[in-house]
């Protein structure tokens, strides 16, 4: 395995190349598991400071989705002490108001992808510009405007290094206001969780 450092057009990037397949098999699962997902737009988390307040029971149910996001709304309701059909209205009434999305988590390999990675991203300019045009590429899976070295990090999921070289090079560097990029292959994951609870 190499470190090998891409230039192209006055930008740069690292790409870690000659991974095996399998030595990033072990962060993916093996069969669809569905799990709470929390939306990070900057649109979702105004909706909701502003339309749900949170109480201890809503807290509660969010914790047992995070658990599993199939969980019965009957088994739900005997641990929070409320009805099936009051856990639902819970659940629903969360999700229009843009607190929660139950999501399935699949295998990328099971559906054609091979390489995933995080990249990190300057940019000159209006970061929120940027970084709307960035969200709409379907190979990014998680992207955020942060503090640091990087003004945003995309997390993406491709087929092979053809792909993240076109999704690198014709697409991220293309958008306005992209100054560099530093892509940082996953080799392996140790931990990934959804069960970081409510506050």
């Amino acid at each position: 395995m190499s470190l090998d450092a891409l230039t192209l057009g006055g930008f740069h990037d690292f790409v870690v190349s000659g991974v095996k397949i399998d030595e990033i098999r072990s962060f993916i699962t093996f069969e669809p598991r569905f799990h709470l997902h929390f939306p990070t737009s900057s649109t979702s988390m105004a909706v909701m400071r502003t339309k749900e307040r949170l109480d201890d029971v809503s807290r509660a149910i969010i914790e047992q989705l995070q658990q599993d996001g199939r969980r019965p709304y009957s088994s739900i309701g005997k641990a929070v002490g409320l009805s099936e059909a009051a856990v639902r209205q819970r659940v629903q009434r969360l999700q229009e108001s843009g607190v929660l999305q139950i999501v399935a988590v699949t295998d990328p390999m099971q559906v054609g992808f091979s390489r995933a990675a995080m990249i990190g991203i300057r940019v000159h300019g209006d970061v929120e510009r940027a970084g709307e045009q960035l969200e709409q590429f379907d190979e990014v899976t998680y992207l955020v405007v942060c503090a640091g070295g990087y003004d945003i990090i995309a997390e993406i999921v491709v087929s092979d290094d053809e792909h993240l070289l076109d999704l690198v090079n014709r697409k991220m560097r293309a958008v306005p206001g992209v100054q560099s990029t530093e892509t940082f292959m996953y080799l392996k994951i140790r931990k990934q969780t959804y069960t970081w609870g409510t506050r």
